[in-house]
């Protein structure tokens, strides 16, 4: 198991072995970070990685993990905003016995 040199915020340098440390990388945008768990001050450290450091962790044995952005992110929204008031005006309508019939007569409107 390989040894690797990865710096903490708190602690500097530490030494991790390959399965200490994680690699992210994302499907949509390619973009990749590394993390682990300091051995000293036990704090997760998440810091972003260029493929080039990729490659090498992942030559030293680390795992890989691919994940993908929400797809809500691709949602069309229309309409305005929800405000402060809004959420204010829904918790208030939640206090009361007939919410649902409330809502349900919103939407099929």
């Amino acid at each position: 198991m390989a040894l690797i040199r990865a710096t903490c915020t708190d602690c500097g340098d530490v030494e991790l072995r390959s399965r200490d440390i994680r690699v992210r990388t994302c499907r949509n945008t390619g973009e990749s970070t590394y993390l682990f768990r300091c051995p000293v001050c036990r704090m997760t450290e998440v810091r972003p990685a260029e493929s080039h450091v990729v490659d090498v962790l992942l030559a030293a044995g680390v795992e890989v993990t691919e994940w993908s952005l929400p797809a809500e992110l691709s949602e069309r929204h229309e309409g305005r905003s929800i405000t402060h008031d809004d959420v204010l005006d829904f918790h208030a309508l939640l206090e009361t016995a007939d919410w649902f019939e409330h809502l349900s007569s919103m939407v099929q409107s």
